[in-house]
């Protein structure tokens, strides 16, 4: 026992190419005496570093890919054992899907091969009988399954989210869901908040500003940009396309003529979008706001796997408008960062009745304070909307689905009345406001997206590459640099543990 703070207990690590929970990890194990277990979801360059770094005491480790890759006769996994919709997981998984994935395609009996492999690791892993797993948010296939079979066998999760208000994150069981919300959060009534004080805070503090500056800021730098390349291109020798699943097809000429291929395809689409989308909202209209979601991303393959479909669903929408209500659909700025849509979805979004394809360019805060309801899949502009007083309807549970003014849709053929009685709500501020006050109490002062892409711009070029040698000395000094941060994260961690 280390400071009498802890008896001793068995925490399984998921640690990837973002290395917080690497950085945690070394913090952690100055503070408790437990046992520390880590699945690593690593390149084979940074392999390298996990293979002999001694500032963390792992009793085992498990390298994903090592174990996936293994050839094997069974190629069947139950999904009734295993309690996931497999199927649909898989389907919507970047790499497997050819709608995401131009470089490879992959075989019906390649994936059961890699699924088998992978559940059979984490069995192995689980007969462990870990008591923590500890984690950041879990954004691809492989960890948000991990994730769901631990809980399956009970084991506590400690998720280390961005928390949906200013710069804050907190721990939780679950992806962007505070635990027991439900159970703790009342209505006091105590508090006199007017939608105009509300929209102050918000201008100020919310989340969707700073991810804004985040994608800005991620990539940025040519300079990192053209030593990721030249890293790339004459140093590694780019053997993950035979031990990497994720890599396969992946070779320097393919990679390098689709930069050149991406990059005019970029320039192209966005000449469209500044020539064709609105970039100033009509006064007078009466309209739902549905701002398009980045693709690809969690929030609709994990969050929402049954309406990926973005188009579709706007088209479900548009035959659900009521009579004199247009829509006004918003283009995601950070879609710069995956070259835009194709022009087709565009021109078919423009086609439509009662649609208004809005620029990326056109403030979010404007729409929300002009129109009658803010319809999403997912996402935090259904949040944002109770800070004008405006009603919002979400596609599936979110965070902050039990505010009085989200509404989530249940069925499909729900959504014409769901927009009706919607539009009718009357939204007290009042709440808004204690749910900030809640979620503020229950948070960590620490912005992850700052302290992440600060790691990312000390060991990847600032994101550029994430098959990169990892320097013990460099990585030294960057655990020192973060080491206020680092001791916070701990201490809230070890509050949960104990």
């Amino acid at each position: 026992m280390k400071n009498g703070l802890l008896m001793k207990q068995k925490i399984i690590f998921w640690l990837d190419a973002d290395l917080t929970s690497y950085c945690l990890a070394y913090y952690l194990q100055q503070r408790i005496d437990a046992e520390f277990y880590a699945i690593i979801d690593i390149t084979n360059r940074a392999k390298e570093f996990f293979l002999n770094q001694k500032l963390v005491t792992f009793q085992k480790v498990w390298f994903y890919h090592d174990y996936v890759m293994k050839s094997t006769k069974d190629n069947v996994v139950n999904e009734n054992e295993s309690g996931l919709n497999i199927s649909e997981l898989v389907k919507n998984d970047r790499i497997f899907n050819p709608k995401y994935n131009e470089f490879y395609n992959f075989t019906k009996n390649e994936i059961n091969s890699i699924i088998t492999n992978e559940f059979s690791l984490f069995n192995e892993v689980l007969q462990i009988k870990p008591n923590i797993f500890v984690t950041t948010e879990t954004a691809l296939r492989p960890h948000h399954t991990f994730h769901k079979l631990c809980q399956a066998q009970k084991i506590k999760t400690l998720m280390l989210n961005n928390a949906n208000w200013g710069n804050l994150s907190y721990l939780s069981e679950n992806f962007q869901e505070l635990d027991n919300f439900e159970m703790n959060f009342k209505h006091r009534q105590t508090t006199s908040n007017t939608f105009e004080q509300l929209e102050k805070r918000l201008q100020k503090k919310i989340l969707s500003k700073n991810l804004t500056n985040f994608y800005t800021g991620l990539r940025k730098s040519k300079l990192e940009k053209i030593f990721a390349a030249l890293q790339f291109l004459l140093i590694s020798n780019n053997d993950h396309i035979k031990t990497h699943y994720t890599y396969f097809g992946r070779t320097k000429l393919k990679v390098l003529l689709k930069y050149f291929k991406y990059s005019i395809q970029k320039k192209i689409r966005k000449n469209f979008i500044d020539k064709n989308l609105i970039k100033e909202i009509n006064p007078n209209d009466s309209f739902i706001y549905f701002p398009l979601h980045m693709e690809q991303e969690r929030s609709t393959l994990i969050d929402a796997p049954f309406n990926t479909d973005q188009l579709q669903v706007v088209k479900q929408i548009v035959k659900s408008l009521p009579v004199g209500i247009n829509l006004y659909v918003k283009e995601h700025p950070s879609m710069k960062s995956r070259n835009w849509r194709s022009i087709s979805i565009y021109k078919e979004l423009i086609r439509l009745p009662n649609v208004t394809l809005l620029h990326p360019s056109v403030n979010p805060n404007l729409l929300l304070e002009k129109c009658s309801l803010v319809i999403v899949i997912t996402g935090t502009a259904a949040f944002d909307a109770g800070f004008y007083g405006k009603p919002a309807i979400t596609f599936v549970e979110t965070e902050f689905s039990s505010l009085e003014h989200i509404s989530v849709l249940k069925k499909d053929a729900e959504l014409p009345e769901l927009i009706r009685n919607s539009l009718k709500k009357s939204i007290n501020p009042e709440i808004i406001q204690e749910y900030i006050e809640y979620v503020e109490k229950n948070a960590i002062l620490i912005d992850m997206n700052s302290l992440q892409q600060d790691i990312q711009d000390v060991l990847s070029y600032g994101g550029y590459l994430v098959d990169v040698e990892i320097n013990d000395d460099e990585f030294r000094k960057l655990l020192e640099s973060k080491k206020e941060e680092f001791n916070l994260l701990a201490d809230e961690h070890i509050k949960k543990i104990i």
